[in-house]
């Protein structure tokens, strides 16, 4: 007679009141590109990084349903953001010119990616964007260190675009359509630097306690390279904190 056991419970972590900055913390804005487009690089954000990891290791990841991710995700509490727009705000207004008064909605999660190459659609074998809206913008929270793999930059060769916002949406989805009827799609691997279709215009590693904030027009991807582990353990994989700012 089999004999059901009563699921063990994680432990709750609580995040208020762990969330300060590192004595260390220091940021750096770099323009990228042809298009000079800014990227803000902050090293060292958080003085406990880890309660985060150890937050993401209680929760259950789920996989997602949109067309770009390659992997699972959980929900990080508010206090999370909260966090970002105080200790951000002045060095996202100097980079981008967007005041925390003008956010009218955010979006965060965790983040790991798990999907093998096989297993990838066309889309996310390919550079994106999050959205065509400039007042967007993505920060990337690196919980993992730098063998996992970074963020790279790219432009389109065809139209020359590095960004892509309502105004090039229209040449976007026509040159990338134009790309794929004259060369088929792309193979099933990840982009991790030049390709037929795009050239990469920056790169940034991770590092553990990393964060970059950009546009989430800018066409970027996840540096996941050909011994790339898809680990779905939070601990163990690429962990990443995804935060999405949308301003007015």
């Amino acid at each position: 007679m089999s004999v059901t056991r009563p699921a063990v419970p994680r432990p709750v972590v609580d995040l208020n009141g762990q969330l300060s900055l590192h004595p260390q913390f220091s940021s750096a804005v770099v323009p990228i590109g042809a298009e000079g487009v800014s990227v803000l690089v902050v090293d060292n954000f958080l003085s406990r990084p880890q309660v985060l990891v150890d937050y993401a290791a209680s929760c259950v990841f789920e996989g997602v349903s949109d067309t770009f991710y390659p992997g699972v995700r959980a929900p990080i509490p508010a206090i999370y953001c909260f966090a970002l727009r105080a200790f951000l705000g002045r060095l996202i207004v100097e980079a981008f010119g967007l005041a925390s008064e003008r956010i009218v909605g955010e979006l965060a999660h965790f983040s790991l990616v798990t999907t093998p190459p096989a297993d990838l659609s066309v889309p996310q074998r390919l550079p994106h964007i999050d959205n065509t809206d400039p007042g967007q913008l993505a920060v990337l929270h690196y919980l993992c260190g730098p063998e996992h793999g970074g963020t790279s930059f790219y432009r389109h060769r065809r139209t020359r675009l590095e960004f892509v916002d309502h105004t090039r949406s229209a040449l976007y989805r026509q040159g990338i359509a134009e790309d794929l009827a004259s060369t088929g799609p792309p193979p099933p691997c990840y982009i991790c630097g030049d390709s037929p279709l795009f050239e990469r215009t920056a790169s940034f590693a991770a590092a553990y306690n990393r964060l970059l904030v950009y546009r989430s027009i800018n066409l970027h991807s996840a540096d996941i390279g050909p011994g790339f582990r898809f680990d779905p353990d939070a601990r163990s994989g690429r962990l990443t904190a995804n935060t999405f700012f949308y301003y007015r």
